[in-house]
């Protein structure tokens, strides 16, 4: 099924019922020695290893949770972009997105309660090839921006609870 028909389909979806459009996502999570992690995406019946390198206690089996964000952060980007091109006509040949960010470790170890233990900045590098003008792919990076899911993430204030039983 080709990205057009996907939304196609999806439009008509919607129309007949705005309930359509809300989805959910679930994920668990379960420690395994060190600070590795087992993640299992629900439904979907997918699963993925989180680890930190040695400097930071871990084992390096794979990845850890920032890199995985990071990941998602242009693996989203990669995705909207193929969407809105679909939806626009715009034809891409390519697409290669690199997100880097910045983090500093006083905030997650505590030597700086100042210090926010997040990023501090990220910054997504996005490399289009394909025939179509710089002002075509110019308008398809601000509706990607103004569309990314996981963008939207990482630009603003998500409500999040969390909760110990």
């Amino acid at each position: 099924m080709s990205l057009t028909e996907v939304i196609e389909g999806t439009r008509k979806a919607v129309d007949a019922d705005p309930h359509n459009a809300a989805v959910s996502f679930s994920v668990d999570h379960t420690l395994k020695p060190g600070t590795r992690t087992e993640v299992e995406v629900k439904v979907r019946e997918h699963a993925f290893t989180v680890d930190e390198p040695p400097a930071l206690g871990g084992t390096d089996q794979a990845a850890n949770p920032v890199e995985y964000a990071l990941a998602a952060l242009g693996s989203c980007q990669v995705v909207t972009y193929q969407f809105w091109a679909a939806k626009r006509g715009i034809p891409i040949d390519s697409i290669k997105v690199t997100v880097d960010g910045d983090l500093d470790l006083h905030g997650f170890f505590g030597f700086a309660f100042n210090t926010r233990p997040g990023f501090g900045d990220v910054r997504v590098s996005i490399e289009l090839e394909g025939p179509a003008s710089r002002e075509r792919y110019e308008d398809l990076k601000r509706e990607v921006d103004e569309h990314c899911p996981v963008l939207d993430l990482f630009r603003n204030e998500t409500p999040v609870t969390t909760k110990l039983t």
